[in-house]
């Protein structure tokens, strides 16, 4: 990275462009391969259990690995450690696929790599005193790379010939990604961390507690979608292509909700109503999925409003919360290890609910009474006060 002199202010706008591009890489490896998941499955020969279990492999993954990004940006510094992340995920997305036994382990390090990304975004914005909007545009790029893994790799895997190419080619937005991050330089106001002691007191334990409830639970019912969603479609008669469009669609209706929801996380007033109805909104939905047929699109475009708007809305209250960077990078580390750990298993069970019961119907059904859980976490945590998880 660059150590000459720069203008505060391009080097600062370096930074925020190169977040976005990291976010836009924390999502196309899970969602380009639920796309593809039945071609996935029959390529590598991998049997019912074999597809549940790589398919939730990155998520469970993440919850595995959530120290590993704020342990090496406290010795590196956040921007180098995402750009190790970028790295890393670049190479585990064009090796997971060159080799049958690589599958799995690469899988697994690619998710590892994304974890890292997530968990380091909020403290990178926090520390350039980003804005509500710059935090939206931030959780939005995570839905562009959604949408993009969704849509495009049944077409890819068309044009490059193969299902193992068109997984293998997002490593290319990975490179892109690390590229910008070797151009941010230490003009952005970006803090090295110093290893602060963590000190979770018994007033903001609770804090803690709720907050990563809420991202647990938004987690869990985002993922279980992006995960399921193709097969859960197929299974009401859809084409794999069209299957993957709506996958992609999730995600694309979502782009401008969840750019609003973090800031709307700002304004109290507001946030008092619009956080927990955000869960009753989607227990509504899943719902209408479950009861319902023929209507998928319209189903489709219900949930990925309110989901994608409740992801936002839990980055955005990750960085509220936190009362300076390095509680930020804590606090995100805390919210999403354990929160993607429940999401990684509970997608998971709810695989193995659908293999017990025969249908998605029981499922979907569960997905709407957790949504309702998340709406009472969701109140009880927009009332708590900013919190310092360091020791003075």
């Amino acid at each position: 990275m660059s150590s000459r002199s720069e203008d505060p202010r391009a080097a600062r706008a370096i930074a925020l462009g190169a977040a976005l591009l990291v976010g836009i890489n924390l999502r196309p490896a899970i969602t380009s391969l639920s796309a593809l998941l039945d071609h996935v499955s029959t390529l590598f020969r991998l049997g019912d259990a074999g597809t549940g279990v790589l398919a939730t492999l990155p998520i469970v993954a993440f919850g595995v690995t959530a120290p590993l990004g704020p342990m090496l940006a406290r010795r590196i510094g956040t921007a180098r450690a995402l750009l190790v992340a970028m790295v890393v995920l670049a190479v585990a997305l064009a090796l997971r696929v060159t080799e049958g036994w690589m599958l799995v382990p690469g899988t697994f390090i690619a998710g590892a790599a994304i974890m890292m990304g997530a968990t380091l975004i909020p403290p990178f914005l926090k520390s350039l005193g980003a804005s509500g909007l710059w935090v939206g545009l931030s959780t939005m790029s995570f839905g562009v790379g959604a949408a993009l893994g969704a849509g495009l790799s049944v077409p890819l895997e068309h044009i490059l010939g193969g299902t193992a190419q068109a997984l293998a080619s997002w490593a290319v937005l990975a490179v892109v990604a690390a590229a910008a991050l070797l151009f941010v330089g230490r003009g952005t106001g970006v803090a090295e961390q110093h290893r602060p002691r963590i000190a979770i007191t018994r007033d903001n334990r609770m804090t803690v507690l709720i907050m990563t409830a809420v991202f647990s639970l938004q987690s869990l019912l985002y993922f279980a979608v992006t995960t399921w969603l193709p097969l859960m479609l197929a299974e009401r008669g859809t084409d794999p292509a069209t299957a993957g469009w709506l996958l992609g669609w999730f995600s694309l209706i979502g782009l401008i909700p969840s750019l609003l929801a973090p800031v709307i996380a700002r304004r109290r007033g507001t946030l008092s109503w619009f956080g927990p109805g955000l869960g009753l909104a989607m227990a509504g939905g899943f719902a209408w999925f479950g009861l319902s047929s023929g209507m998928d699109t319209a189903v489709v475009s219900c949930l990925g409003i309110v989901q994608n708007a409740g992801f936002g809305l839990a980055m955005g209250l990750l960085v509220s919360l936190a009362a300076d960077a390095p509680s930020a990078g804590i606090l995100s580390a805390i919210a999403q290890g354990v929160g993607y750990a429940v999401a990684g298993v509970g997608s998971l069970l709810l695989g193995l609910l659908h293999d017990a019961t025969g249908g998605w119907t029981a499922s979907i059904l569960a997905m709407a009474g957790l949504a309702v859980a998340l709406s009472a976490c969701t109140a009880l945590v927009i009332r708590r006060r900013p919190v310092s998880l360091i020791a003075a």
